[in-house]
């Protein structure tokens, strides 16, 4: 039933076809799949003791109106955002596009998202519910200040979310990748680490994340390994959409504007990963996100060096059914290993 209700989403707008399918995980209309089923995919990431190491990327649900149904859907851990300080619309409609052919999406939304008071008053109702939600925070575009912003999204949100992730690398706000360079890198960090420590000593200890960009040469990867060691995050979410377009694309709307994500992204973002695996040598846990929409290709990620992977893209064509389907097929790439624990496959490329 949902595989069919996804296949007759994909002929109205990808925007519109988007609404609909999170109304109805909202409804309870989606499909319900047991996270815990496969002991050996336990894994703990950052002190978070995960089910298993599939994840909703940021993206799907940006105002956390449905994680405890995409939970329910057999997802390890949900991130809902990106969350602004305040509401935005985003960018002019339309503003994603369905490379079918490719099995890939291209966005250019532009944190469109109701804002930081909506989002945090959500979130807080969850209180007492089980279940890993992180919140992914980001900057107006408009913004003077966006380290500001950052900081004041943390601080919202931080007594509710199972953990924060600073989302620097969406290509949709105009400079705000250029929050990766080392020196606005360094100044973002440290306002976060000072923001902080007065959190945790009223609210408890949360992991921080930081989301990179997978359009990074070597010297960049190796300057957000150091600064992301040296102001002691959690983790590092590896990556957001790609301003590249690789030549094998056959889709009309390839050359549309925006970041790309999907299938055409796995390749791009795993090489990524690889390289920060490197520059970090299992010093920081890594989540890999681009292109996973099978076991096999959680399973690269995983022996590339994540501990934890997301998915979102591979739901527009999939439906939320492919959760399921997912985690049988990793497991079972697990038994023909014959390893007992996933992480023991952490990095296995790199051994």
């Amino acid at each position: 039933m949902h595989d069919i209700a996804t296949a007759a989403l994909r002929w109205i707008d990808p925007e519109t076809a988007h609404e609909a399918a999170l109304n109805g995980l909202r409804l309870g209309l989606g499909p319900r799949a047991r996270g815990d089923k496969f002991p050996r995919l336990k894994i703990t990431l950052a002190g978070l003791d995960l089910p298993n190491p599939i994840g909703m990327a940021a993206g799907f649900d940006k105002n956390c109106e449905a994680p405890d149904a995409l939970l329910a859907c057999g997802f390890g851990f949900v991130e809902c955002g990106t969350v602004t300080p305040r509401a935005q619309v985003g960018n002019p409609r339309p503003r994603i596009f369905r490379l079918s052919g490719d099995r890939s999406v291209i966005n250019r939304l532009g944190f469109n998202n109701k804002g930081l008071d909506d989002y945090a008053d959500r979130l807080a109702a969850r209180a007492g519910k089980s279940g890993i939600v992180g919140a992914n925070v980001g900057a107006n575009k408009d913004s003077t200040d966006r380290a500001a912003d950052y900081v004041a999204g943390m601080g919202r949100v931080w007594k509710h979310a199972s953990y924060v992730t600073a989302n620097i690398s969406s290509p949709n706000t105009p400079g705000l990748r250029g929050l990766q360079e080392k020196g606005a890198l360094e100044d973002l960090l440290g306002r976060l680490r000072e923001a902080r420590g007065p959190l945790e000593s009223a609210h408890g200890r949360r992991p921080l994340f930081l989301k990179v960009a997978p359009d990074l040469d070597d010297t960049a990867v190796r300057d957000i390994a150091e600064l992301v060691l040296t102001y002691q995050l959690d983790a590092l979410i590896v990556s957001n959409t790609t301003l590249q377009r690789p030549p094998h694309l056959t889709s009309d709307e390839r050359d549309e504007a925006g970041g790309l994500s999907g299938q055409a992204l796995f390749q791009i973002s795993t090489h990524v990963l690889r390289q920060f695996a490197q520059a970090l040598s299992g010093r920081l846990p890594l989540i890999g996100v681009g292109g996973v929409e099978s076991g096999a290709t959680a399973l690269a990620k995983i022996k590339a060096g994540a501990s934890a992977v997301q998915l979102y893209s591979s739901m527009v064509f999939a439906g939320p059914s492919l959760v399921a389907r997912v985690l049988d097929e990793l497991d079972g790439l697990l038994a023909a290993e014959g390893v007992d624990s996933i992480s023991e496959m952490i990095g296995a490329d790199a051994r």
